[in-house]
């Protein structure tokens, strides 16, 4: 096993052992909660000669209740994670990609796979920032005239600084709905001089770019107890380093995130919540640039559908999904995905 991949399955048994703890204090804690609510709004039907609460009523105190807990969320993009004023979200996620093509006989194959960290801050109500740090370890098989050869290269990659601003809300019973803009950066955190045994790596395989690459977009939210749909559009403008420029990054995404279990919302103490989630994306990347001239066999656009599930409680939230490619329509012999795996949780503290 590469000490580098060593590595990642450590940094997973840390936050299994976490996790551990995270559900012993979330299982408390809502407990408490929803009995507390289930108290008070008893002893406010009895006082009304009411034995049995509405679903109304008892949808009013669940959303009373989720209004400072964890929520979910998309899973392939970051620029929809609730975190309410004044509270840190952390996102902990391992991701496995398989990709696979390239010239005739030299049969490709690429394995990358690392682990993503975010760290959100609620500064108001409004305003929200993110931090966001990969750790990648990159392999790429492939035949040459002397054999099978392999190219490898481990560490942090590129880390991105963002804000999102709630411009408009929407709050009613039982539902919101919020537009935000966000706007930020891109630094050049990883290395990018990595070399191997065959020389210097190229810019793909290198877990950084060297380059400022400053990105921006719009996302709406539109939230109901029993369901949620997420939606951003993003542009990411990629500058030159080393005289190598990736194409600039243009991303549609949407994700919906449907309640189901438990199906029927009333006063039991649920201590979580079941989500289905289904999400889609378009990304378009233009052609890169090497010493001014662009590659024929990069960018290009693709489509996917990615099938997930979360488990929410009120602080802390289990996550998985798969990125499946509907279509890729790719320049040249650009590797064509196989599929993307991501598994991690959030914490909100």
């Amino acid at each position: 096993m590469p000490a580098s991949f060593s590595t990642i399955a450590k940094d997973a048994e840390r936050c299994y052992a976490l996790l551990k703890a995270i559900v012993a204090y979330s299982v408390l804690t809502v407990t408490w909660h929803v009995r507390r609510f289930r108290k008070m709004v008893c002893a406010d039907a009895s006082a009304s000669g009411e034995h049995r609460m509405s679903r109304r009523a008892v949808a009013g105190v669940l959303l009373c209740v989720l209004a400072t807990s964890s929520q979910a969320a998309p899973q392939t993009f970051n620029t929809a994670l609730p975190v309410a004023k004044g509270e840190f979200v952390l996102r902990e996620q391992l991701f496995s990609r398989r990709a696979k093509g390239g010239p005739r006989g030299a049969n490709r194959d690429l394995h990358a796979r690392g682990i993503v960290s975010v760290l959100g801050r609620g500064v108001a109500r409004n305003l929200a920032v993110f931090g966001v740090l990969p750790y990648l370890d990159t392999t790429l098989d492939f035949t040459a005239p002397g054999g099978r050869l392999r190219r490898n290269t481990a560490g942090i990659g590129d880390a991105r600084l963002f804000g999102r601003y709630t411009f408009h809300r929407r709050d009613a019973q039982g539902r919101t709905f919020r537009i935000a803009a966000f706007f930020g950066v891109e630094m050049p955190t990883g290395d990018n001089d990595k070399r191997d045994s065959l020389g210097r790596l190229p810019a793909p395989l290198q877990p950084g770019s060297g380059s400022w690459d400053p990105f921006s977009g719009i996302v709406l939210t539109y939230q109901t107890l029993e369901y949620q749909i997420d939606a951003q559009a993003s542009y990411k403008i990629n500058t030159t380093a080393n005289d190598f420029e990736f194409g600039d990054e243009t991303r549609l995404d949407v994700s919906f995130q449907y309640r189901l279990r438990p199906r029927v919302l009333n006063d039991s103490g649920v201590p979580g919540y079941l989500y289905g989630v289904l999400e889609a994306s378009v990304r378009n990347r233009a052609k890169n640039k090497a010493d001014g001239r662009r590659d024929p066999n990069s960018g290009g656009t693709s489509v996917f559908l990615s099938p997930g599930i979360q488990y929410v409680t009120k602080r802390w939230i289990v996550e998985g999904i798969i990125e499946i490619p509907l279509a890729q329509d790719l320049g040249g012999t650009a590797l064509e995905d196989d599929y993307i795996v991501r598994v991690g949780f959030r914490v909100n503290f």
